[in-house]
């Protein structure tokens, strides 16, 4: 493995370590979302099961499920058994899983693979996410999370269209882009070594924080809490916008491409700029900002939504949750000790995924009773109250040091 001087002479993105793990990070969105272009074909392919209309929309959120329930014991496997060893058979069990559906030949047996399929991910997010608290500290652990949200937004744009693409040609195969994961695992067998248990980089001294806060449970409690309902939010735009824009007179399916699209590729840019704004602004800065810019795009989708409108909200929206995102993970790093970073991860990969199995839940009811105007207010005031509450936060040192 390089040591801490070699591997400063270069950037960080320019790491093997670094790009076997962003490479894991872009299969995440990949996921749930690459066969969604193919559903109405798949549906017409399986026409003759009497389930097929509930089965084929429960595809998607499937994987969601998987890595909710099994996150937490994904992590605990991690600090006992090892980060490498699950990163590798995660990839593997992904590539299994979700190129099942080219092969298996009734509808009941793809959506178990689909379950199948969010174990996966469930140990590649774990094991990722404690690599970066054992490989990296600092500004570097930093940088590192604010670009693993670019690679999930770059990455899901890539796969995606190329499903939409592959869909065209037949609804199975959209199932065959998760073998490109295969061409990750050579670069991840010889990047990824195992660190030891607490610490870094083998033979450096311990990472510092390596002990973690002394209340790093409670901390991380309320953490986890907040980012379930950062995603619950964040999730109305892939769950809701096609609905919305139908029942404004636009043509959805288009013009969902084009709203994901730029929300995507908004957070991805967004990421990139996640280290400077943080060494710049603080964790708290970062909150407020990125709230702040959430907050905004709601209130732009609550009223009038001409196309110019349409699109600044998503690009706000998209810039905003790709702010707060990295934080979460940084932060808990942070609070978390190092024999314990792998149940942090686990926590806080199921609460990102209880978070958006949750959102159609809880939003379709309020649309029913106030409609999207009413959803999108009431959201826009929870993002305006969580905004403050972090700008307060951040003033508070200022006023300090002032007095």
């Amino acid at each position: 493995m390089e040591s801490i001087a070699e591997t400063r002479e270069r950037p960080i993105w320019q790491e093997p370590r670094a790009i076997a793990l962003l490479l894991a990070a872009s299969l995440t969105t990949m996921a749930n979302a690459t066969i969604s272009p193919a559903l109405p074909g798949i549906e017409r392919l399986f026409a003759d099961d009497p389930n097929a209309a509930l089965l084929t929309r429960l595809l998607v959120p499937a994987p969601s499920l998987s890595v909710a329930l099994f996150a937490p014991l994904a992590g605990m496997a991690a600090d006992r058994l090892g980060r490498r060893v699950m990163l590798l058979v995660g990839v593997m069990l992904f590539v299994v899983a979700g190129c099942a559906g080219l092969v298996l030949p009734a509808l009941p047996a793809i959506f178990a693979s689909r379950l199948a399929l969010g174990v996966a991910v469930a140990l590649i997010i774990t094991a990722q996410t404690a690599l970066i608290g054992d490989y990296f500290t600092g500004d570097d652990r930093n940088a590192l999370t604010g670009l693993q949200i670019s690679a999930r937004n770059f990455g899901g744009l890539v796969f995606i269209s190329l499903a939409g693409w592959a869909a065209t040609l037949s609804p199975r195969l959209p199932f065959a882009i998760y073998g490109l994961a295969a061409l990750f695992l050579p670069l991840m067998w010889l990047a990824i070594v195992e660190p030891p248990r607490v610490g870094s980089v083998a033979g450096t001294a311990p990472a510092s924080g390596s002990d973690g806060h002394p209340s790093w449970r409670g901390l991380l409690a309320l953490l986890v809490l907040l980012q379930g309902a950062t995603n619950m939010i964040f999730f109305l735009m892939p769950t809701q916008i096609s609905f919305f824009l139908e029942a404004r007179g636009y043509e959805s399916a288009v013009m969902t491409g084009s709203v994901l699209g730029v929300l995507m590729v908004s957070g991805g840019c967004s990421a990139l700029l996640y280290r400077r704004v943080q060494r710049r602004i603080g964790y708290a800065g970062v909150f407020a900002a990125g709230y702040g810019a959430m907050a905004l795009g709601f209130l732009l989708l609550s009223g009038p939504t001409p196309l110019p409108l349409l699109l600044a909200a998503a690009l706000v929206i998209g810039a905003g949750y790709a702010l707060v995102s990295p934080s979460f993970v940084a932060v808990a790093l942070d609070l978390a000790p190092g024999r314990s970073r792998g149940l942090a991860g686990g926590i806080l990969t199921a609460s990102i995924f209880i978070g958006q199995f949750c959102s159609p839940l809880a939003s379709t009811p309020l649309i029913a009773s106030h409609g999207y105007p009413g959803l999108f207010r009431g959201t826009t005031w929870l993002l305006a109250l969580m905004a403050t509450a972090a700008a307060l936060a951040w003033l508070r040192p200022l006023a300090g040091r002032k007095s």
